[in-house]
């Protein structure tokens, strides 16, 4: 199974996530996909099996995956402060790999309904949905 984080930025929030997930599923291939080659670096340190930053590795490798995970920023076109480009937002979207996304609401992006709880518990949850999928159906996560 091979889930892609993708993160720009610093990749703080994609480096916790691939913390998580090393630590919870250590057999995972984890591919870190940074908008930049920093926020690459720091999800490769924090345990990613490989890695790849900027817009044509984003775009190539989103439907060569599972699963995709981050913020929900990854899919709004200039979303993370202007780094996610129409390419890179299409290429996310439009991947057939399933897509599992902590809400992160920042600008003027609010997303209703959606109660506002503190990043290490969104990770929290967002791990425990790709382990929840891989136990129910490994073989078809990426059709669920």
């Amino acid at each position: 199974m091979r889930i892609a984080v993708i993160d720009g930025q610093g990749g703080g929030i994609g480096k916790h996530i691939v913390e998580q997930l090393r630590k919870r599923i250590p057999e995972l291939d984890i591919l870190a996909l940074g908008t930049n080659a920093l926020a690459t670096g720091a999800m490769l340190r924090a345990g990613a099996t490989e890695g790849a930053s900027g817009e044509s590795a984003i775009c190539y490798n989103a439907d060569r995956v599972d699963f995709i995970v981050g913020s929900i920023a990854v899919m709004i076109v200039y979303g993370l402060l202007g780094e996610i480009t129409p390419a890179m937002a299409t290429a996310i979207s439009s991947s057939k790999a399933a897509k599992l996304f902590i809400p992160i609401q920042r600008g003027n992006i609010l997303i209703v309904g959606v109660p506002r709880i503190p990043l290490p518990h969104q990770i929290e949850a967002l791990v425990d949905e790709v382990e929840e999928r891989l136990k129910l159906n490994p073989s078809r996560a990426r059709e669920q």
